[in-house]
């Protein structure tokens, strides 16, 4: 199959745009290819470039069609509708009982005229979040000024331009030329192939593989960083943004001037990460160490001696205004801080950030006992936690919020446990960071999420789809999360209460909703949540997961299996049956069990009831799942001797009766028809 090869070539790409680019580059030209059955495909992306290289078919053959268009009653608009989208004249119709029918033939095309019939406009329509105009009267827009187009077949170019009506694309047209570094390797190389563009580029220090170019930065800093007997903090969006800042990586280390090495090791490596792209490295003992990484997208001559230079020199300035709000900020507390957010709005509908330290106050106070916390001191970390949002540190980074906050209530001299619930009350943020686990650091990360679900729920502002603005599904997590891993016995519904939500219900099922993705993500046996949650949400998540947990560990067993398959057939008839005279919910007939097998499975129902009503109101879940299981024999034996819908209509009623009962007793523990297998 031909090599066909495409190189979008352009000023500076955003790093956070390449791969996005490069998977919408895939999937377009799949799309406007797919007649010539694209296979192969590969893409690379860049600083300066996007490209892809696949193998296709040489062409499409002839092929005659028939479409079948209006009714020949219809009105001539219509019909003129259905020539104008098929380029048809009326003659070229045959009418075929109450249709008209165009019977046409479409013309074989070879895949370099595919190719330049569909290219020019895939490139003005490509979908990158932000574009720009450049230069001349052209109405192209393009992530960058884009300067080269390289398409080839078989090393051969595949022609085209950009013109569309009266706009000249700039002028650019197809062609075989590609370029190298910016600064190492400045001007033009012909292409052959995608190995040779590969290859040649390498020569001209381009590395084109984004994957490559992240190992090399990676093991480059960590080797740099090993020689002074440290280690990189763990960065990887940072890695892979550098990776789409050079072409050519060059790993150095630079050293941080010992005036600064007092701030906050957080300080400095977000000052470094946002204003810098540097990569901060930590000591054995896990302090800052003063050193930092960067990768340069030059091989300087004097081994990088002058780019270390200057960005140390760069470094200095920003640790200097970093010094600055640090130095400034201490001069107040955190506590004459509290007043001003009344003046910052949280949300229209929700008032001042004030209002709502108010309620994170009441509402982890409220908390506090049932999480092991001092009243008192959760109370007080609470209406310090969003005082460093008045601060110069946080109104430059953002990212601080709760760390500077944690390191101010330090210096003001505040108890320990409540500047670490000030540091640890946004946490966890995201999948793989720690959760709290101090019982006042509970307490306030539980009232600062629970406000935030309760206060969006009461005002109709929910997700839906895709879309969740206020990020309540990061917020339910982080509340699952805190429950789960410090295995917290709090009912959920009464605190939402208290947070200003009357009936929690919604709120309540979207957090279940939550857990039961949280378990699938994790490959638990989520349908067992669901089969449980089917019998009614309960609201102490830790004793929902205890329940679930031991339904599970039955079903692995050879008694939970096979029953699970007798409750799914009990289940099943009792649908059937009582769609005809249901519902069969009154009690058995003992003079009716004329049969051992259901006399036998009556006597074990007697027993097994109140042991599993017993044991789940004791929270003994084991214990409810072994009484279940002695039901598997007399279950066994019913099914294989038992005929439930008998001639005898007072025999089959009694028979469907026993195993309603059989359906509530297991009900007791869940819904085992929900549960799959």
């Amino acid at each position: 199959m031909p090599a066909f090869f495409l190189e979008l070539f352009s000023e500076e790409i955003p790093a956070r745009m390449q791969a996005r680019a490069a998977e919408d580059l895939a999937r377009l030209v799949g799309e406007a290819l797919a007649a010539l059955q694209p296979s192969g495909v590969e893409t690379f992306y860049g600083p300066r470039r996007l490209a892809l290289s696949a193998e296709i078919a040489g062409g499409v053959a002839e092929s005659r069609i028939s479409e079948r268009g209006p009714r020949a009653s219809a009105p001539e608009q219509a019909l003129a509708g259905f020539l104008r989208k098929h380029n048809a004249t009326k003659d070229m119709l045959t009418q075929e009982g109450e249709f008209w029918v165009l019977d046409r033939v479409v013309p074989g095309a070879s895949a370099a005229d595919l190719i330049a019939a569909a290219i020019p406009a895939l490139i003005r329509k490509f979908p990158w979040p932000k574009s720009m105009r450049w230069g001349g009267t052209s109405r192209l827009t393009w992530v960058r000024p884009l300067r080269r187009i390289t398409c080839i077949l078989d090393g051969a170019v595949v022609p085209f331009d950009l013109r569309e009506g009266d706009d000249d694309g700039h002028g650019l047209v197809s062609s075989n030329q590609s370029e190298g570094h910016r600064f190492m390797s400045p001007g033009a190389f012909t292409v052959m192939s995608a190995e040779q563009w590969r290859a040649e580029l390498r020569q001209r220090h381009v590395i084109v593989d984004a994957a490559e170019r992240r190992k090399m930065i990676e093991d480059g800093v960590k080797a740099l960083a090993a020689e002074r007997q440290c280690s990189i903090v763990d960065d990887p969006g940072l890695l892979d943004e550098v990776s789409g800042l050079v072409e050519w990586p060059v790993p150095l280390l630079g050293r941080i001037d010992d005036a600064y090495m007092d701030l906050p090791a957080e300080v400095m490596q977000v000052s470094m990460r946002v204003n810098q792209r540097y990569f901060a490295l930590r000591k054995p003992d896990g302090t800052a160490a003063p050193y930092f990484a960067f990768a340069a997208n030059i091989e300087a001559t004097d081994g990088g001696a002058a780019i270390i230079a200057g960005n140390e020199r760069v470094l200095r300035a920003r640790f200097s205004d970093a010094r600055h709000f640090w130095d400034l900020d201490r001069t107040r507390t955190l506590e004459s801080r509290v007043e001003a957010l009344d003046a910052i709005t949280f949300h229209a509908k929700l008032g001042s950030q004030g209002e709502r330290v108010k309620r994170i106050v009441a509402l982890a106070g409220h908390i506090a006992p049932h999480v092991g916390a001092d009243i008192h001191r959760a109370q007080r970390a609470a209406l310090l936690a969003k005082a460093d949002l008045t601060t110069g540190m946080v109104g430059e980074f953002p990212e601080l919020q709760g760390v500077i906050g944690g390191y101010y209530a330090r210096h003001d001299g505040e108890d320990a446990t409540v500047a670490a619930a000030v540091t640890d009350h946004y946490a966890p943020k995201g999948l793989g960071d720690d959760v709290p686990t101090a019982p006042v650091s509970m307490a306030v990360a539980l009232a600062d999420k629970l406000d935030t679900l309760a206060q969006f729920f009461a005002i109709g502002e929910k997700p839906s789809g895709s879309g969740d603005p206020f990020a309540l599904r990061r917020a339910a997590l982080g509340v699952i999360r805190i429950i789960r891993e410090n295995r917290l016995r709090l009912h959920l519904a009464p605190v939402l209460v208290a947070a200003g939500l009357p009936d929690a219900t919604e709120l309540m099922e979207f957090l279940a909703e939550r857990l039961r993705v949280q378990l699938r993500t994790e490959g638990a046996r989520h349908d067992v949540l669901a089969a449980v949650l089917a019998q009614g949400i309960d609201d102490d998540f830790t004793r929902l997961l205890a329940r679930t947990d031991a339904i599970t560990t039955l079903l692995t067993t050879e008694d939970g299996t096979n029953l699970l398959a007798a409750a799914k057939r009990a289940s099943n008839i009792l649908r059937i049956e009582e769609k005809k005279d249901g519902p069969h919910d009154g009690n058995v007939v003992s003079g009716l069990l004329t049969k051992p097998e259901e006399k036998s499975l009556a006597e074990c129902l007697d027993v097994v009831a109140p042991a599993v009503r017993d044991a789940i109101v004791h929270e003994e879940f084991g214990q409810a799942m072994t009484a279940l299981a002695s039901l598997r024999a007399p279950l066994d034996a019913f099914f294989a001797d038992v005929t439930v819908n008998d001639a005898d209509p007072e025999l089959r009623l009694n028979r469907l009766r026993l195993l309603a009962r059989l359906r509530s007793t297991m009900n007791l523990v869940a819904d085992f028809s929900k549960i799959d297998g």
